[in-house]
């Protein structure tokens, strides 16, 4: 009887949990649905509550070095304490709602390389937490965002990767403790003055805050610098934006003004 008591309180012969997503792909501001299976072990067990929370990796700078580490950015409790008896199954429906400022990970149906999201499930019984189950998650663009991607793609700029960093940017109202760099090989027109353009979208229910920064190839007279530049959308009014022209036009402005013609 004594090791039985102990073999419980390590946790073996206990309760399972498995998430079933209603449909794993979603957008910022929207929200995922489903339910989550709990399955009693060998023995009756009191769960001190299940809950959700939305995970990506995230690239962390500390010093002269930089290492990447999983990151909860948003979490739900689905229950409170209830008690699961041996072998009984518990079904529990969620909806959980998608913060505005998610990564994208997802674009035009193909993975963002660099990109992980998951949605992770966590049991806690007897103080004792287990993570349980973790679902792949897809989060695609918003309608403003997809337009800003194709004007992107439609000046012959070309995906290379995205990442997340820990950190704020400056002048920015951000509430997440990271942001999504998603970075793109130059368009051949802007290819001798550009080694690189990275894009961040820090969005609300009204809005779109857009970074764009620019890693600027020094000439022969000229440094290699960082050019940044900054703009709002706001989701009813982006349709009526030749994203296109903006974005060339800044560009051009950008490069022009730091001697670096094309």
């Amino acid at each position: 009887m004594v090791f039985k008591k102990l073999m419980q309180a390590m946790g073996v012969g206990g309760p399972s949990v498995e998430t079933v997503l209603a449909n794993p792909n979603c957008r910022p501001g929207g929200h995922l649905e489903g339910r989550i299976q709990v399955l009693g072990g060998d023995h009756a067990t009191d769960i001190e509550y299940l809950a959700l929370g939305l995970v990506t990796r995230v690239e962390v700078e500390s010093g002269d070095s930089e290492y990447e580490t999983t990151q909860e950015f948003h979490r739900q409790q689905v229950t409170g304490a209830f008690r699961l008896e041996a072998g009984q199954r518990y079904d529990v429906p969620f909806r959980f709602e998608v913060p505005w400022e998610t990564p994208l990970t997802t674009l035009y149906g193909q993975h963002l390389h660099g990109m992980t999201m998951g949605l992770r499930t966590e049991l806690e019984v007897a103080r004792a937490v287990d993570k349980g189950d973790l679902d792949a998650v897809a989060v695609h663009p918003l309608p403003a965002q997809e337009q800003i991607l194709q004007a992107l793609l439609r000046l012959g700029f070309r995906f290379s990767r995205a990442d997340v960093e820990r950190g704020r940017i400056y002048g920015v109202q951000q509430h997440l403790p990271f942001y999504q760099e998603i970075e793109f090989y130059p368009a051949p027109q802007y290819a001798s003055g550009i080694n690189q353009l990275e894009l961040t979208f820090v969005t609300n229910p009204q809005h779109i805050q857009v970074v764009l920064e620019i890693d600027k190839r020094g000439g022969l007279f000229t440094e290699g610098r960082d050019a940044f530049g900054r703009f709002t959308v706001d989701h009813a009014s982006a349709q009526q934006t030749d994203w296109a022209a903006q974005l060339d036009g800044w560009l051009r402005q950008s490069l022009q003004r730091r001697g670096l013609f094309f």
